[in-house]
């Protein structure tokens, strides 16, 4: 518990957010994790049936118009630009009293980060909805920006990706969701709470607003382990090289395949 709850801690703080779950095992179960969050916050707020369509760009990654659907909203496209990435103009078409969240991936599918993405934020929070960010290419922004501070509510985590898990092969992987202050409230269980100086793991909903519970067990214990050493052992200043290598080696091969 401790250690789940250290790795907790620099999730957080990676990321600028107040919460996350750890329970998630995958990076779609992390995508369905906060989209459920999302609609317990809607039914919170007495908005979940007014509110059901979830805006999803073409360079999205194709997990999220399945998540949104599986979670029960109906899907929006919003139409991609040669340039590859989403504009203010087309999300602020798409907007009105009865959109739920927008699913971005940020750097998106193409691997070009969005740099319209806070102003994006800034219009989904106006309209009264909320912004699910997509982390599965967090390896090339973690250490230089925080998704809390783009205006992001919800983004899961690869594990198997940003921090260190080969990814693919059929597992195992981890999908850990930070969540705003918005949504923190509505975070699944098990929740780490501290009792005295002791750390105990809350396995109920009853008596908080919690969505409910993602799977049987905590997460993927050695998934915890496994990037916790990571982010140990290359410090603030090693992440940031991660993702500077990152982007460094996504351009080498992009010049690599320039004549095909």
């Amino acid at each position: 518990l401790e250690l789940m709850d250290e790795l907790a801690h620099w999730l957080c703080t990676l990321t600028g957010m107040p919460a996350v779950a750890l329970s998630p095992k995958a990076g779609a179960h992390g995508e369905m994790c906060g989209m459920l969050a999302i609609r317990a916050a809607l039914e919170a707020r007495g908005e979940a049936v007014t509110r059901k369509r979830v805006l999803v760009p073409e360079s999205a990654h194709g997990t999220n118009p399945a998540t949104a659907a599986a979670a029960g909203f109906t899907v929006d496209e919003i139409p991609a630009r040669d340039d590859g990435r989403v504009h203010l103009d087309d999300v602020k078409a798409k907007l009105g009293p009865d959109v739920a969240a927008i699913m971005i991936t940020n750097p998106n599918t193409c691997g070009l980060f969005e740099p319209e993405i806070k102003n994006i934020a800034d219009a989904i929070h106006a309209a009264g909805a909320y912004f699910y960010c997509d982390g599965a290419n967090y390896n090339a922004i973690v250490g230089k920006v925080r998704p809390g501070d783009l205006g992001i509510d919800a983004m899961h985590i690869n594990l198997h990706k940003t921090f260190s898990t080969p990814h693919g092969g059929g597992g195992p992987g981890a999908g850990p969701t930070v969540l705003s202050a918005a949504l923190a409230p509505f975070a699944p269980v098990p929740h780490i709470v501290l009792q005295g100086a002791k750390r105990v793991l809350r396995e109920h909903a009853e008596g908080t607003q919690a969505f409910g519970r993602m799977c049987a067990f905590h997460g993927q214990m050695g998934m915890f382990t496994r990037a916790l050493t990571y982010m140990m052992s290359h410090g603030s200043d090693g992440l940031r090289q991660v993702a500077e290598d990152a982007v460094l080696n996504a351009n080498y091969l992009l010049a690599r395949l320039k004549p095909h």
